[in-house]
């Protein structure tokens, strides 16, 4: 296990065609939509290290299970695995009780040419982390995945700050989140952190287990909190101590957004 974030998931559901747009107007560049063997579709916002994912399920067809039952909103914490066979026997060394490895793909188009983005994945109990999925992801074509046409978004999006996710059982997720980050926990005033590769992940006593917030990190500010305001849909919130905070609501997402530094 690598310690190493590969990506982060929103999950639209069946609100593909509107989470799409919606982020356009904010100012991503998104990747083509990708539909997956598993049944499942999708479209990234690429940086040169993690991503973030918009993933749904088809209005009719194969229906990806895992997506379908998930709840709506930051849904997905996805870590980078080499060799996923070695991942799943390093979780099972540890009691994580994970999934054997799936293999998918979906098709790309890449300079013109027709080609096969291939991925094999290892799940980890919902049970066992029910603030969100977590699983790691083995890219076995990772050319057509990082592609330097889908690394500029016009509104500066550079990465990752901190994933936000609400615990009512601290002791219990501090140590499970340590087994399968393979990073210690530093305790903070209401809860733990750990610090990974691509992002930190805070865990914050709560009443109820959930993905509360991931932050976002721009070049600047100017043009995402422009494209923001103009979405009569959205709220965005301007903080005395300089942090951001766009709630997207018909995606159940909250968004810290912050300059990098």
């Amino acid at each position: 296990m690598t310690g190493t974030l590969d990506h982060i998931v929103i999950n639209t559901v069946t609100k593909m065609d509107d989470a799409a747009a919606l982020f356009e107007a904010l100012g991503f560049n998104l990747t083509p939509r990708g539909y997956h063997s598993l049944g499942s579709l999708n479209h990234l916002m690429m940086t040169r290290g993690a991503y973030l994912e918009l993933v749904g399920v088809p209005p009719t067809g194969l229906q990806r299970a895992d997506v379908l039952e998930s709840p709506p909103g930051l849904n997905g914490l996805v870590l980078k695995s080499v060799d996923a066979d070695g991942t799943y026997r390093d979780l099972a060394s540890l009691g994580l009780e994970p999934s054997h490895p799936v293999g998918f793909s979906r098709p790309v188009t890449i300079d013109g040419a027709e080609a096969m983005a291939r991925f094999r994945i290892v799940r980890l109990p919902s049970a066992m982390f029910p603030a969100g999925r977590v699983y790691f992801c083995e890219h076995l074509t990772p050319d057509y995945v990082w592609r330097p046409e889908w690394f500029d978004h016009p509104n500066g999006f550079l990465g990752f700050g901190t994933l936000t996710v609400d615990t009512p059982d601290m002791a219990r997720d501090i140590g499970l989140y340590a087994k399968v980050c393979d990073r210690p926990a530093m305790p903070l005033e209401n809860g733990a952190r750990l610090a990974i590769d691509g992002c930190t992940i805070d865990l914050i006593t709560g009443a109820k287990a959930s993905f509360r917030a991931i932050t976002l990190v721009f070049d600047e500010l100017d043009v995402i909190r422009m494209r923001a305001s103009a979405q009569p849909d959205l709220v965005w919130k301007d903080w005395p101590d300089g942090s951001t905070t766009l709630d997207i609501p018909s995606l159940h997402v909250t968004l810290h957004c912050r300059r990098a530094s």
